[in-house]
């Protein structure tokens, strides 16, 4: 059991900014999040993408964001459950929360902080008929720990940003053998990683496939190869350890729309006094939550965080009263 002082569902940037705001109130947070490191949508989608409505950042790339928000909140230690998803929860006798996870695990809190983006972000999965056989036996849709395919056959499908980066990554000193496949001649990545790869195709550090797919799946215990068609070479197979889809992420609300909270439309409605749900100590902030005049903006998500944490201090410590302190008097002062 994980105990700390507010449970938060979602390590993007609200989730990460919260455990500032929450640590200068001297509280202590826990993050949960699916993907297997923190940054959200930011991190996994669109890294490089630059963002322009940041206050004090006329231009900063999302993943510099999430670089500069887990800084600022490094003094307040927070901990991390990541790679698994918040399943359920139950309310204990002393009015604390137990939050279960995909994997068991349990955390247990007196407040808990919905900061889950857009949700819990499912995979795109291509339609094969048996690819469930073999997920999580060859078929990966996440790189969770990269030295996983070490020495290994790599084949990885796709022509964003993830597809491009994980195949510059693993070609370089971790697989044996990287193989990228797309169905385009045309990618959707960044340029600069766009042209790595294709250094990387002609130097024979990476096997190129354009204008091709992966139609099936084969193997008996585990995957050993995949079916490939290609609009010049036909239909063929390809020995392989792992096959990593990796087609992006589609959010989805998942479990938490079971939780017994307003729903509307696939958001969390909350009251905008303190961002607190229909089920008290429950509160949702960021683009999971919806009120009148609601704005999906980071910057929004950060005021709703502040506010937020607020209300959490009076929940869990009803008797002290607070005064609010700004920290260019107090500085910052960690755990």
């Amino acid at each position: 059991m994980i105990e700390t002082d507010i449970i938060i569902i979602g390590a993007g940037p609200c989730g990460l900014f919260t455990v500032f705001e929450a640590g200068l109130l001297k509280l202590r947070c826990h993050l949960i999040d699916a993907l297997p490191q923190a940054g959200g949508q930011l991190t996994e989608i669109y890294p490089k993408k630059p963002i322009y409505d940041i206050p004090g950042f006329p231009e900063v790339l999302a993943g510099d964001l999430v670089t500069n928000l887990i800084k600022q909140a490094e003094p307040f230690k927070p901990g991390f459950t990541l790679g698994e998803r918040a399943e359920s929860f139950e309310k204990t006798e002393d009015g604390r929360f137990i939050v279960t996870t995909s994997r068991g695990t349990k955390h247990k809190a007196p407040v808990v902080a919905i900061a889950g983006g857009l949700g819990s972000f499912e995979p795109r999965k291509p339609p094969i008929a048996n690819l469930s056989d073999f997920e999580d036996k060859g078929i990966e849709y996440i790189v969770r720990d990269p030295n996983f395919y070490k020495g290994k056959k790599v084949v990885i499908s796709g022509g964003g940003d993830s597809a491009l980066d994980w195949s510059i990554f693993l070609a370089n000193g971790v697989a044996n053998d990287v193989t990228l496949i797309h169905r385009s001649k045309s990618f959707r990545g960044h340029p600069d990683s766009v042209q790595k790869v294709m250094d990387m195709a002609a130097s024979g550090k990476i096997k190129l496939m354009t204008d091709a797919e992966v139609i099936g799946v084969n193997g008996s215990e585990r995957l050993d190869s995949i079916h490939v068609q290609s609009e010049s070479a036909g239909n063929f197979d390809i020995q392989t350890d792992h096959w990593l889809p990796l087609f992006g992420l589609s959010p989805k609300l998942g479990p938490l729309a079971d939780w017994g909270m307003e729903i509307d439309k696939n958001s969390i409605v909350v009251n905008t006094f303190d961002y607190s749900t229909n089920i008290p100590g429950i509160y949702a902030i960021g683009d999971i939550n919806t009120y009148p005049g609601k704005l999906k903006l980071i910057l929004c998500g950060f005021h709703e965080a502040t506010l937020m944490v607020q209300s959490a201090f009076k929940r869990i410590y009803p008797d002290k009263n607070y005064v609010l302190k700004y920290t260019t008097v107090n500085g910052v002062t960690g755990f």
